[in-house]
């Protein structure tokens, strides 16, 4: 039922995004448009992200109290009990993807290529699965819930505001520009912005191309694209590694 009630919250959420930013595939010619376009993304990666990170919370912090008690009987063995905790992610995920992505491609008037459609799909998807992946890390670190979802919480802010929107990474003061680099959050707009915007010679209002506005004001390269998708992917593989270990080795269970 958790999960039916997920999808239909993904619907609604992703009707309301829709709505918010259609009418935008004037982004070929103004860089307004271009800017509110990116906004639907961006928009979509911290929400959705932050809520399938903390929701996801009080599930596994709940099976970890089951697994502590099958475990002293000798039942269950933590790499299995991690690895099916993360599997079961992945196809409730893949669907929050399509249903999420469908309505949201479709009413905001992206272009409707094969490769955009499916670079757009693959980023959203390992960018909901790294957030779901994280917070399931955070409970396995922690001692209960309430402390979880404080740490979940700190990272949220530097992840919003250095993820290249808000600030852009060319004007990311120096010294700051590493948290970039280590932010997922960064790398999922990089593969958004840049699989949908980049390589479109259209000429804006400014009297530059989509493209040459996504390098200049962004940093962002469209032939970047194939190193994006394998560190987001990297992402999920390194937190959900941490969960697992983090299950097998950290015991909170008082007797």
């Amino acid at each position: 039922m958790l999960e039916v009630a997920s999808a239909a919250q993904e619907a609604a959420l992703g009707v309301n995004f829709a709505d918010i930013y259609k009418n935008s595939e004037m982004y070929r010619q103004r860089q307004r448009d271009l800017l509110q376009a990116m906004g639907s993304m961006y928009a979509a990666v911290l929400f959705i992200g932050i809520q399938n990170s903390l929701s996801v919370q009080p599930v596994v912090g709940t099976e970890r109290m089951v697994f502590y008690r099958e475990r002293a009987a000798g039942m269950y063995s933590a790499f299995p009990f991690a690895f099916g905790q993360a599997v079961i992610e992945i196809p409730y995920t893949l669907i929050q993807t399509i249903i999420y992505g469908v309505l949201v491609y479709s009413m905001v008037g992206f272009h409707w290529t094969v490769s955009k459609f499916f670079w757009y799909l693959f980023f959203m998807y390992f960018t909901f699965l790294y957030f779901t992946f994280h917070g399931m890390m955070i409970v396995a670190i922690t001692p209960n819930n309430t402390i979880s979802a404080v740490v979940s919480s700190a990272f949220f802010p530097l992840w919003n505001v250095i993820s290249g929107f808000i600030i852009p990474k060319t004007r990311i003061p120096i010294w700051w520009r590493w948290f970039y680099w280590i932010s997922p959050t960064s790398w999922s707009l990089y593969g958004l912005f840049s699989s949908q915007f980049g390589g479109i010679t259209d000429t804006l209002d400014s009297g530059e191309t989509v493209d040459d506005f996504m390098r200049t004001y962004f940093g962002y390269r469209h032939d970047f694209l194939d190193v994006v998708a394998i560190v987001l992917v990297g992402y999920s593989v390194v937190f959900c590694f941490i969960f697992a270990v983090g299950i097998k080795t950290v015991n909170y269970q008082k007797r």
